[in-house]
């Protein structure tokens, strides 16, 4: 089986756009840190290729074709045309955004998925939840909530300075509402039906197995970081 790496080299390149005199760089589907198969039995080879390679590539697709329509709605100094599209890159970006975001999340068993190493993170995670367990029910709560798709999300809350355990709805980010995103649980349906069918708590309960806490723990530590920052 070929790697993701060489599967979407095509797609790393950096190509430039020429809109109305203007240059831009187009944004890419990243490539995956792992193959396809290395989250299987939690997450299949067959799933983890289409929603990185169908589901992720459209985002990114629709995004560029937005930002072009935007980009020559502002050349011509179109106001109408220019919030007429603000609805897509906002749906197209934040697919883009969140799904990059959970590709670095996520990460085979036998390469440490599911270990939740000592450190900052852990000893926040234990002082607001009690234990890594009582997290997981938490966010698993939280996402089994959601009406329709959505993502469920651990968070940096900048305006508390903490963490928290959010949802949102379609491609919404965490950003969007203050917050700095950690770790997200995609709730839509393309994430998980082929392998769960209709029983998304087991998708749910499966999918902290293959979660890549070194990532998240680095995400805490830089959001820890910049809270301070600001407040100097």
């Amino acid at each position: 089986m070929l790697s993701t790496r060489a599967l979407s080299a095509s797609k790393q390149l950096s190509r430039k756009v020429s809109v109305l005199g203007a240059v831009r760089a187009k944004h890419t589907v990243p490539d995956l840190d792992y193959d396809y198969n290395e989250l299987e039995p939690v997450i299949s080879a067959k799933i983890m290729q289409l929603h990185h390679d169908k589901h992720h590539a459209t985002y990114v697709a629709n995004l560029n074709a937005a930002e072009e329509k935007l980009q020559e709605a502002q050349a011509k100094n179109n106001v109408a045309a220019q919030v007429a599209v603000q609805p897509a890159i906002n749906f197209n970006g934040g697919g883009h955004v969140n799904h990059s975001i959970f590709w670095k999340n996520l990460i085979g068993e036998k390469n440490g998925g599911g270990h939740l190493h000592d450190g900052a993170l852990k000893t926040a995670i234990e002082q607001q939840y009690g234990s890594l367990d009582s997290l997981t029910k938490a966010v698993n709560g939280k996402t089994a909530g959601i009406f329709g798709s959505g993502w469920g999300w651990l968070t940096f809350n900048k305006a508390l300075g903490h963490l928290d355990v959010i949802a949102t709805a379609n491609q919404d980010m965490p950003s969007s509402v203050g917050h700095v995103p950690l770790l997200g649980v995609d709730a839509w349906e393309h994430a998980y039906y082929l392998d769960y069918n209709n029983v998304k708590a087991e998708y749910f309960k499966n999918i902290w197995r293959v979660i890549n806490w070194k990532d998240v723990a680095k995400r805490y530590d830089n959001a820890v970081a910049e809270h301070k920052a600001s407040k100097n």
